[in-house]
């Protein structure tokens, strides 16, 4: 069985390629331009790798041929770099979705695709429900619902089988920190461990339905290997709720002293509260077992430490 994950590199692809290889998949192949991801994330591992970008077509077509499956988590992320960048952003989420999709098609692969809970934008209501209207705030979740929409699309059109996915703020060991982009829990720890404020956008109250990346590659991988489709897009969250500031706290009970905070003005285009509805997810995989964040955010602090 071959499964191709794209951006494999980064983040969740490096660790969704561990755990791929750990459910027993012999063929696993990583296209990967290296613009946001590490190559050092795939030391050691045995893969195929094919070094470009998805909006090369024709790489894309030879590393998709003969694919089981298609797990696309390329992109360009951050919805700061979409407000200087737009058009940047357009071109990895919106048109790269397009030529997985149509690389995918020729092989009748199966796909499973990263959108993002940004594309619920300015819809206050909570839980976030799959069935609310998309309500978009930033060119970024702009993108990613244009990525998940392709992709139902091509159901419907092509019989291609996709699954959707909605990510809440993803976390865990593999996460860079260190730069103008980093997501806030390896921003955080990273701070903590050097001794350093921890910056924080605003007043710290906003929420989020953190995902440690475990859970989140282990139900992946039995999307892709069993081609386990959905006429719609779909939470991967588990309808959690806590503040920045609780995400603090628990840092400082994990690491036994207070935190110093350095508070900065909110950003532009980020959604001030996000909680996943849950409901489709377990139906799809009523299986899963969510890591809860004080051993997520545990294992977080550990990966950073022996780093």
């Amino acid at each position: 069985m071959k499964i191709l994950v794209t951006g494999g590199a980064g983040f969740i692809g490096s660790n969704l390629v561990k755990q791929l290889q750990k459910d027993g998949v012999s063929d696993v192949a990583v296209i990967d331009d290296f613009s946001t991801g590490f190559r050092k994330n795939l030391d050691g591992l045995d893969i195929t790798l094919f070094e470009g970008s998805i909006l090369d077509r024709e790489l894309l077509a030879e590393a998709t041929r003969g694919a089981h499956a298609v797990v696309h988590l390329a992109a360009r992320p951050s919805v700061p770099r979409s407000i200087q960048d737009p058009v940047a952003s357009h071109h990895a989420n919106a048109t790269g979705t397009l030529y997985v999709l149509e690389a995918a098609r020729v092989e009748n692969a199966h796909v499973t695709l990263a959108s993002s809970s940004s594309v619920y934008g300015a819809n206050k209501v909570l839980p976030k429900s799959e069935k609310l209207r998309a309500m978009p705030i930033s060119p970024y979740a702009v993108s990613k619902l244009a990525t998940e929409t392709y992709a139902l699309a091509y159901s419907a059109v092509y019989d291609l089988p996709v699954l959707p996915f909605r990510f809440f703020n993803v976390y865990g060991p593999g996460q860079a920190a260190g730069h103008a982009y980093a997501a806030v829990i390896p921003a955080f720890v990273d701070a903590a461990l050097k001794g350093l404020p921890l910056p924080i956008q605003g007043d710290g109250l906003q929420t989020r339905d953190f995902t440690f990346v475990d859970t989140v590659t282990q139900t992946i991988s039995r999307a892709a290997r069993e081609h386990i489709r959905s006429e719609d897009s779909v939470n991967l969250a588990f309808g959690t709720r806590h503040s920045l500031l609780d995400v603090i706290e628990v840092m400082e009970e994990i690491l036994g002293s207070p935190l110093d905070r350095d508070h900065k003005e909110s950003r532009t285009g980020d959604v001030r509260d996000s909680q996943a509805a849950n409901d489709q997810l377990i139906s799809l995989f009523p299986e899963i077992n969510p890591v809860g964040l004080s051993e997520g955010i545990a294992k977080t602090i550990e990966w950073f430490r022996k780093k």
